[in-house]
């Protein structure tokens, strides 16, 4: 009996390293999940302080914040000093660009700058309204595309005029007769059909309160040329049918000289809304006007006429 159950008898024993290598996994284990734990926790921590900090970035280049520095006046005087001084037949005196520099620098929040033509300035304009919305309207696809290829932050748009330089008069007089209707001094010209009504931009544009209209563009220098006589108008326009802003808008119209430009300027910015003429350049002030307006100007006066 004694033999068979010494026979049966199995001893187990247990090596000490099978116990070791239980404990050195679960060691590894615990050092595995803690190194992800704190490797999680730092990358919270991190994300965290880039979101914040993301926020307040855009935040402080948020049109209006207390935090979007102007440039300097030293930058800015040697910006209109080169570009009135170069050697581009075409371009603009140190007057007439300082006096446009000058408005754009007394904006309290970044402005809404809209510059009709394409010229020498279209860099210069940019630059000086660093931290504000620059777009150009211009005649030219073809060069309004080449711009905005060879200098991605210019925002450039193309419209083709109907006018002519030698229909003005008839064109001038259309517009005045329609103030009642598709020609009013407060409007949204993307439905409009006023003759000098420019509504074939992109729907957008006419949502935006504009501070200061550059009138520089297009051609108007002979007989069949477009002229000037939709770009006075629509910033007229553009400046009496803002919705909120600033309820005044800084108008420049170039070539102020130009008899069918100071003609239509008269008409629909209006004598009493103009602040200096000098030069080449005329500068009006336009406010805000009520939606039941249908008159552009507070008197009936009648200028000189275009073809004298």
């Amino acid at each position: 009996m004694k033999n068979n159950l010494s026979n049966n008898t199995k001893l187990i024993l247990l090596h000490p390293y099978i116990q070791k290598q239980g404990s050195s996994n679960r060691l590894w284990l615990l050092a595995f999940i803690s190194f992800f734990t704190l490797a999680f926790l730092l990358t919270l921590i991190y994300t965290r302080e880039s979101i914040t900090a993301t926020s307040v970035a855009a935040a402080s280049a948020a049109p209006g914040s207390i935090n979007n520095p102007s440039l300097s006046d030293s930058v800015v005087r040697a910006l209109v000093h080169y570009a009135s001084n170069s050697n581009n037949t075409d371009h603009m005196s140190h007057l007439d660009i300082k006096q446009i520099s000058d408005v754009l620098q007394k904006c309290r929040t970044p402005c809404n700058f809209l510059v009709f033509g394409l010229t020498p300035e279209t860099l210069l304009w940019k630059a000086l309204n660093h931290n504000g919305r620059t777009v150009f309207i211009d005649e030219n696809r073809y060069y309004a595309a080449y711009i905005e290829e060879k200098y991605p932050e210019i925002e450039a748009y193309d419209v083709q005029y109907t006018t002519k330089i030698n229909e003005a008069k008839e064109l001038i007089a259309a517009a005045k007769e329609q103030a009642h209707n598709e020609c009013k001094p407060v409007q949204n010209l993307l439905f409009s059909e006023c003759k000098l009504g420019l509504n074939d931009l992109p729907n957008q544009f006419y949502e935006i309160d504009w501070d200061v209209i550059l009138v520089d563009g297009p051609r108007g220098y002979w007989p069949e040329a477009p002229g000037r006589m939709s770009t006075i108008f629509t910033a007229a326009v553009l400046a009496r049918s803002k919705k909120g802003g600033n309820p005044k808008t800084h108008i420049f119209v170039h070539d102020f000289n130009q008899r069918v430009d100071r003609k239509t300027s008269e008409e629909f910015l209006c004598k009493e809304n103009l602040v200096k003429s000098k030069d080449m350049l005329g500068h009006f002030v336009v406010e805000r006007a009520d939606a039941n307006t249908f008159q552009f100007c507070r008197s009936n006066h009648s200028s000189a006429s275009v073809s004298s």
